[in-house]
């Protein structure tokens, strides 16, 4: 047997989560899967996907401004704190080039997959979510965007309120809004979003569905703490509702981050949770692989939207996708990310401290890749926004992160796609400069 062939089988193997590989030391049997909990009850979702008909249509609007500005890239000498990806040195740009070099190479790679996925992928997905998830319940999309838009589609007709998470991220509010949905705002705290007024929120609406990020939420950092995690379940499934679970920075724990919460899908067995996760945040913008879990009849309408749109995702990309995470590259790349990443954080934050005391950081997180200060009280954002600008440093003022009015100043600061702690030290000095333009 060839050395390739072995090697291809090994990729394989670790990608079903049968063996681990450990540099230096060879492939070993993986632990045994626990056994699969008992199924749960999903016949609420037949009442809860034929409610179509109650909503009032509302105005369509595309808004991609709040998206545009973590993806369009600054000028040259603009130092980037206002970037939603890890900056090239930290991106795996060998690892990834070796897996589509192999991918390229596989048999049928240039074929048509399955419209759901390739079956080993989407098992994988399934053994990261955990639970009983199996990969019978996942699909794979085009990213994490995609995956929330065919979500909302699903999930809530024109006209309908989602709820969402205040303040929440800029790009799920602009699915929300071309799709004709009506977002409102359930406030978070460091601890996540607040179980009594989630439930207010449900019963004030009667929406179909609730939008969070309950690990480093986006913008804030928030973790949604261990006893609101049942609550938000149990409101949910007593409104008839769905959770859209957005596990969009998993890969992104820092070092000194403890044992991470599992996802709220691998604890609910009767289809509350649209799950949504992705491989883009750790590895490259345009690796643009991710996955939908969920159980129930919901999933044949997921599935039935993502064909609409989309048809499936490219082969090749789901077989490097494949040979990534089966390579022994991965997890050094991942554990190499998570001590880079706390660097980063512990450098901007005490930059901050030093030059900008005056902004209020209520929260340091464990994982994700960005900082949620709050402004001095009547700050104008645009205006500091674009003083930074011209100052050299490339910021994301607050405001877009609100469907409603936002109850003080605030800006996002990405410490994942400047070049290094360097970088960083002069980026909050350039910012210092800034508001001593604006703040006077």
């Amino acid at each position: 047997m060839s050395p390739v062939t072995v090697s291809r089988a090994l990729a394989q193997l670790a990608a079903e989560g049968l063996v681990v590989t450990r540099p230096g030391a060879g492939a070993f049997r993986a632990p045994a899967r626990t056994a699969p909990a008992p199924a749960g009850d999903t016949s609420w979702q037949e009442v809860a996907l034929s409610a179509d008909g109650a909503a009032d249509l509302v105005p369509r609007s595309v808004d991609a401004s709040g998206v545009l500005v973590s993806l369009a890239a600054p000028p040259p000498g603009v130092i980037e704190f206002n970037g939603g990806y890890l900056h090239p040195s930290l991106q795996p740009e060998r690892a990834m080039a070796a897996a589509l070099s192999r991918a390229g190479r596989r048999p049928g790679a240039w074929g048509r997959p399955p419209m759901e996925g390739l079956p080993e992928l989407r098992e994988w997905f399934a053994r990261g979510i955990g639970g009983s998830f199996t990969a019978a319940e996942v699909l794979v999309t085009a990213g994490g965007q995609s995956a929330l838009t065919t979500a909302l589609r699903a999930l809530a007709p024109p006209g309908a309120p989602v709820l969402v998470e205040s303040p929440t991220y800029p790009g799920m509010l602009a699915i929300a809004r071309a799709a004709g949905l009506r977002p409102v705002p359930v406030p978070v705290d460091p601890d996540g979003v607040k179980p009594a007024l989630l439930a207010d929120a449900f019963r004030a609406t009667g929406a179909p569905a609730f939008v969070c990020q309950p690990l480093f939420q986006n913008p804030t950092g928030a973790v949604l703490a261990p006893e609101r995690r049942d609550e938000v379940l149990r409101i949910a499934r007593e409104a008839g509702a769905f959770v859209v679970e957005d596990d969009f920075v998993r890969r992104l724990v820092h070092e000194d981050a403890g044992p991470l919460p599992r996802p709220l899908a691998a604890d609910d067995p009767d289809g509350v949770v649209v799950h949504v996760c992705s491989l883009t945040k750790a590895t490259s913008p345009s690796f643009r692989v991710s996955a939908l879990a969920a159980r129930g009849p919901v999933l044949e309408r997921l599935r039935a939207i993502q064909v609409v749109d989309t048809f499936f995702v490219p082969r090749p990309l789901q077989e490097a996708a494949l040979e990534l995470v089966g390579s022994p590259a991965w997890p050094r790349h991942l554990r190499a990310v998570s001590a880079e990443l706390r660097a980063r954080r512990d450098a901007m934050t005490a930059a901050l401290a030093l030059h900008l005391p005056e902004l209020v950081l209520p929260h340091v997180p464990s994982g994700g890749y960005h900082l949620w200060p709050r402004l001095p009280d009547g700050t104008d954002e645009p205006a500091l926004t674009s003083a930074a600008l011209r100052a050299g440093v490339a910021i994301t003022p607050g405001r877009p992160y609100f469907s409603a009015e936002p109850p003080a100043a605030h800006v996002r600061l990405s410490f994942a796609a400047v070049a290094g702690t360097g970088e960083i030290a002069e980026g909050v000095r350039r910012l210092r400069a800034a508001c001593d333009e604006v703040l006077g």
